[in-house]
């Protein structure tokens, strides 16, 4: 597992397909995959899926498989999950998905989880909450011990795994980087502890610190860490009030549904979003010219030694074209002054 040198530029997809502006879901993919291929060619590290279960506007449920379709269809970009919400995987299948996607991209893999807080996918897969950090350090542990060769015989609380060894093994050696996302004291505790990085929407300085004290009492090192995050939405545009208003509602939508899913499960994220006007007022939806674009950037690089920057890539509802000239605008001139 190499050490980034320079800030890594990533993209960020969740597959949203709302009803108010559906389309056929073979076509969603087909153009996220065409626009990989392109980001890939055009300055971009790294490409980041995120997960969630039984949404009505079909938020990606199985990352595995669209890993390895990217990984198909790609040869550099490096592919990862922020994040596979681990407590609804089974550990050694996850394990096997996971070296599989690495063997098909060639060492490309890179595993983000998280423990989950949707009310409704504790009650879809008959899983407590109350289970989702024991579930999650004891998954962790499953997968790092058998992707590093290790033939296990294991024992824990929820998981039960008898003379398991995985094959084909991972491409990388000693094994595809782990991460952990999260906001939380108990986040960073099991970033430092089970994983290689850590991965938050918005590191601040305080999550950065927090993150490095927990390293500090294990004895780990606090020097080169890996750390993934940004601005939620960052859009560079060449007309940035015009392109606000094309996002607005698709942005508000999105959010709307982290506000209600994070307050029903008592670890309100972000207060309902009413109108366009409060959504401006919150800064949410970041849409700006190049200079303030690089600005915001460094910023966030003088809250935290970030290693891996990115954001939202497509608004859930607009199609893959509309953001297209806005990822240009970020490769020819955001991207090269970090390089």
């Amino acid at each position: 597992m190499s050490t980034p040198t320079q800030l890594r530029f990533g993209l960020w997809y969740d597959f949203r397909n709302p009803p108010a502006w559906k389309r056929p879901y073979d076509q969603l993919y087909g153009e996220i995959f065409d626009q990989i291929v392109w980001a890939e060619q055009h300055g971009f590290d790294d490409v980041w899926l995120s997960e969630h279960h039984f949404i009505e506007d079909g938020y990606s449920p199985s990352l595995m498989p669209i890993a390895a379709a990217i990984a198909a269809r790609t040869k550099r970009i490096r592919i990862g999950t922020s994040v596979v919400l681990l407590p609804f995987h089974n550990p050694v299948r996850l394990a096997e998905d996971g070296a599989t996607v690495d063997v098909i991209s060639a060492g490309r893999f890179e595993l983000g989880v998280g423990t989950g807080y949707k009310v409704e996918e504790f009650t879809g897969f008959a899983v407590s909450s109350k289970e989702r950090g024991g579930r999650t350090n004891e998954g962790l542990e499953i997968i790092r011990r058998l992707w590093e060769g290790e033939t296990l015989t294991y024992k824990g609380r929820y998981y039960e795994v008898n003379r398991v060894k995985v094959t084909p093994e991972p491409i990388q050696r000693p094994r595809p980087p782990l991460w952990v996302g999260g906001f939380t004291q108990p986040a960073m505790r099991r970033a430092a502890k089970y994983a290689d990085g850590y991965i938050g929407t918005r590191i601040t300085r305080g999550l950065y610190e927090q993150y490095v004290a927990e390293l500090q009492k294990i004895g780990k090192p606090t020097t080169n860490l890996r750390l993934a995050g940004g601005i939620s939405w960052l859009i560079a545009a060449t007309d940035p009030e015009k392109t606000w208003h094309e996002a607005a509602d698709h942005v508000i939508y999105q959010m709307n549904g982290y506000a209600e899913w994070s307050a029903k499960a008592g670890m309100p994220l972000i207060p309902p979003i009413r109108d366009r006007t409060h959504l401006r007022e919150l800064g949410i939806l970041n849409v700006v010219d190049v200079d303030t674009c690089i600005k915001m950037i460094r910023d966030c690089l003088a809250q935290a030694p970030l290693t891996h920057f990115y954001s939202w890539t497509l608004p859930p509802g607009l199609p893959a074209r509309w953001i297209q000239p806005h990822l240009e605008l970020f490769a020819n001139k955001v991207i090269p002054a970090f390089r």
